[in-house]
């Protein structure tokens, strides 16, 4: 039994798609900027965007408008490159474009939290900051890390490797 989805009609939105693409192919072909695309197509994308940041793996983000407004600007970006010879689903296409946007933006998130948490650490050597947002902002066990949604391996990763010295180096500059 095949999973439908029941927020777009996946045959007028491919036949939307086609029509729209000849347009974009006609304007090219004439040396003219592509047209945008029409209300139907849009409000198509703004759908997919919207129900998808409903799943539980992007719904409790704090960021979620931006998450969709990331995937309706990339489904524009790239809806010139749907080849309806090649699929007759612009649903799977865009849903697609949709969700590696959606997981671009929690990685930029994350980079950013991860940047004002070492600017913290690194401004409050006495330790004034960590205790003014936990007595402002954190429950009583909540540290500064799980307030900025960092766990151990995305501190690990976004912290600069640093370079090993070279010891041939060091011995040819004497």
């Amino acid at each position: 039994m095949s999973k439908k989805n029941q927020y777009i009609d996946n045959k007028e939105f491919f036949k939307a798609m086609c029509e729209w693409k000849d347009n974009v192919n006609e304007a090219e072909s004439m040396g003219e900027g592509r047209p945008p695309v029409t209300e139907y197509i849009g409000k198509c994308f703004l759908d997919i965007a919207e129900h998808l940041s409903f799943k539980p793996n992007f719904m409790n983000y704090p960021f979620k408008d931006e998450m969709i407004g990331d995937g309706i600007e990339n489904c524009l970006m790239y809806a010139h490159n749907f080849n309806p010879e090649k699929s007759k689903n612009p649903f799977s296409y865009f849903t697609q474009i949709v969700y590696y946007a959606f997981l671009r933006r929690i990685e930029r998130e994350k980079k950013q939290n991860y940047i004002k948490f070492k600017t913290i650490q690194m401004e409050d050597s006495e330790g004034s900051l960590r205790r003014y947002y936990s007595e402002n902002y954190f429950e009583d066990t909540r540290s500064l890390e799980q307030h900025f949604n960092l766990s151990d391996s995305d501190i690990e990763r976004f912290t600069p490797k640093k370079k090993k010295k070279d010891k041939n180096a060091d011995s040819n500059t004497e």
